[in-house]
């Protein structure tokens, strides 16, 4: 039975059931990535969005753990944290500008960095998920890299023409599990996909309809 927890309503429902239907068909429907990667694409209303997503590491199991051990979400932004589903598990979710008001003040440097760096006691073992700034998925890479910090997954799908895919590259070649975007492409919706797919695993793993 197809399951989509945020269709509330048989109309929203059957358009969700349809436009999966869709995807299956163009992008195949083999593995749990290719959910992914249809889900994605679906976001978009682009199935060239599915040819650009990344995967490292057991990146959907990792998250899947995660979410049975209630570790906290972690946005860049509020438009991720607001897309995120918040039903079906119990894993709060944070949003980085709300944090680290000070230390943004102090270095310059940008809100949803110093949220992040503001938050380094909480990522370990949680999901990091990044759908705009590429200034935080940096800040996060270094921390990983340089003082051991260790989320389960980072959702990587920074947008944009200024250190976009240089910070997908970069998280790319860290041994932690990840979902990104190849290139300047990525943003809130499908990174909001993403994880609210893996959300939608999660029901289906509990024998949720």
């Amino acid at each position: 039975m197809y399951i989509d927890p945020g269709a509330d309503t048989p109309e929203g429902y059957t358009i969700s059931k349809t436009s999966r239907a869709l995807a299956r068909q163009v992008i195949g429907d083999r593995t749990p990535e290719d959910r992914i990667r249809q889900r994605c694409a679906i976001s978009v209303g682009d199935f060239v969005m599915a040819d650009l997503v990344r995967f490292r590491g057991d990146a959907i199991s990792a998250g899947l753990a995660a979410l049975a051990r209630g570790a906290p979400i972690v946005t860049d932004i509020h438009m991720v944290q607001m897309g995120i589903r918040k039903k079906e598990h119990s894993s709060e979710v944070l949003c980085a500008l709300d944090f680290g008001r000070e230390i943004s003040a102090e270095r310059g440097i940008t809100r949803s960095s110093a949220g992040l760096i503001a938050l380094r006691d909480r990522l370990d073992g949680a999901i990091v998920v990044i759908g705009n700034a590429p200034s935080s998925l940096l800040s996060l890479c270094t921390m990983v890299r340089e003082e051991g910090v260790r989320p389960a997954l980072v959702i990587g799908m920074a947008v944009g023409f200024v250190n976009a895919a240089e910070s997908k590259e970069e998280l790319r070649t860290l041994d932690i599990p990840s979902i990104s975007t190849q290139g300047t492409r990525g943003g809130t919706p499908p990174a909001v996909a993403a994880m609210n797919e893996i959300v939608t695993m999660y029901v289906e793993q509990k024998g949720g309809e």
